[in-house]
This record gives structure tokens, C-alpha cells and sequence, in this order.
């Protein structure tokens, strides 16, 4: 379908639904302890969603997904499916990811939790993996490429002895969930297509611990790590910008990322 570019007007009402993403996460944060189930955490998401900010998950019925959000424990790479039978336990790293429909339009964003008190590998593996993200949303802005994107996230991850998933990625959103481009979270400098302002996307690098292959569990869903090691994901959607990027799916105030 081709990269659709977004008007100013537009990319404002892409970031009220990125900000009411961004309000699930931090919604939730309070529950995620040893004990819950992931199904009670997709329960306040859902609920957060539909009654308090009257827009829709998108995820729902998606491709016959049937929960609000995707929650990936410990060796679960992306697209855990919540359940009863998921209780939380002291130590576990959690991803939780979320998007919001608002008018039509997409807000999609996801973070990681500490589950009581990490190990030390857990711990920095979800700090490397978050500051992975910043470093490629740091390489937007006019001119730039999602090669340098992927290579940002890359160089960094690999130097810190960590290893890219490559067979999922980020994507282009607007009023559609999944559009172009594939904005993959490696790669070379200067390769790819040229980013211009109005290009809005996601940047969602999955980082494991172990190596960097992947196992699709026969629910036809959840992925998890081959070798059995954890990983971490963090999510933001952005915009580029006259002069460089926006974070459409960070709250007012924090302003600390970048």
C-alpha cells in the first residue's frame, strides 16, 4: 500500500491515542506484582480502555487475537497471550503492549515490568533494551534511514553482548494498525528507504539474552526465545518531524528519555 505520510492535524489526534496507550501502561503498573495472573492484567487494560477512555483495543479480535494486550514473560519474545493460568512470580520481567483505537487512529506502545525483585541479568537486559530504543528514535529525523535506525539499535544491543530479534519488527501506523514500512531493528547505515516529516511508525526492538532465534509456541502466537533465555522489548510510536522526531506515545512530563 505504500508509506502514507500525516498531516499535521493528524499526527495530533495520533497522539491522543498514543498518550491513552501510554495511560494503560502506567494504569497497570500498580498491579504487577508476584501472585497476579496475566489475565487480571489484561482485564485492567481492557477495562481502562473501553470505560474510562472510551476508545477501543485494537488488538481484539485482530487476525482472531483475542485479548486487549500482549503480555510476554521471562524467554516469551512477543505476542503472549494472557491467561488464568499465568501467575506472576517473584523475579519475572514482563512486556505489556497496548494499542488504543481513538477516532480511528492508532496509538501502540509497549514497556517492561519488574515482577518483585529482578536478577541482575534480567535487570540489564530490559535497562540495555530500552536504552536500544532510544538510540534508534535518537537517529530520526529528515534525511536519515531506517537502515541507520536498525544499525543505531543494533550496534548498541550487540556491543553490550545482547543479540537482535530480526523476524519481527516495528511498522508504519496511522488509521491502519500495520502499514509501511517494516522498520527492522538492524541493519546498515544509510540503507533504506529515506525518512521524511509526516512518516509515522513504531520502534520496538525485542533483545535477548541468549541468541537471537526465535520459536513460534503451537498456539500460533506466542514466540519465545529457542534457546530458552530471556527477552525484553520496548515500544514507542513515532513521528518525524520538520527537524528531527516526536514520541507520540509518552505522557506529559516525561520528558526523560531522550
Amino acid at each position: 500500500m505504500g508509506i502514507t505520510t500525516k498531516t499535521p492535524e493528524e499526527i495530533e489526534k495520533m497522539r491522543v491515542a498514543g498518550r491513552l496507550a501510554a495511560e494503560v501502561l502506567q494504569v497497570v503498573a500498580e498491579h504487577v506484582k508476584p501472585g497476579v495472573t496475566t489475565e487480571d492484567l489484561d482485564r485492567i487494560c481492557h477495562e481502562h480502555i473501553v470505560n474510562v477512555q472510551g476508545a477501543t483495543p485494537a488488538n481484539v479480535g485482530y487476525k482472531g487475537y483475542p485479548k486487549a494486550t500482549c503480555i510476554s514473560a521471562n524467554n516469551v519474545i512477543c505476542h503472549g497471550i494472557p491467561s488464568a493460568g499465568k501467575v506472576l512470580r517473584d523475579g519475572d520481567i514482563i512486556n505489556i503492549d497496548v494499542t488504543v483505537i481513538k477516532d480511528g487512529w492508532h496509538g501502540d506502545t509497549s514497556r517492561m515490568y519488574f515482577v518483585g525483585t529482578p536478577s541482575v541479568m534480567a535487570r540489564r537486559l530490559v535497562e540495555v533494551t530500552r536504552e536500544a530504543m532510544f538510540r534508534g528514535i535518537r537517529t530520526v529525523r529528515p534525511g536519515a534511514t531506517l537502515g541507520d535506525i536498525g544499525h543505531a539499535i543494533q550496534q548498541y544491543a550487540e556491543g553490550e553482548r545482547f543479540s537482535v530479534v530480526r523476524e519481527y519488527c516495528g511498522h508504519g501506523i496511522g488509521k491502519v494498525y500495520h502499514e509501511d514500512p517494516q522498520v527492522l531493528h538492524y541493519g546498515r547505515a544509510g540503507d533504506g528507504v529515506v525518512l521524511v516529516p509526516g512518516m509515522t511508525f513504531t520502534i520496538e526492538p525485542m533483545i535477548n539474552e541468549g541468541t537471537r532465534y526465535t520459536r513460534t509456541l503451537p498456539d500460533g502466537w506466542t514466540v519465545v526465545t529457542k534457546d530458552r533465555k530471556l527477552s525484553a522489548q520496548w515500544e514507542h510510536t513515532v513521528a518525524v518531524t520538520g527537524d528531527g522526531v516526536d514520541i507520540l506515545t509518552r505522557l506529559p512530563g516525561d520528558d526523560n528519555d531522550l
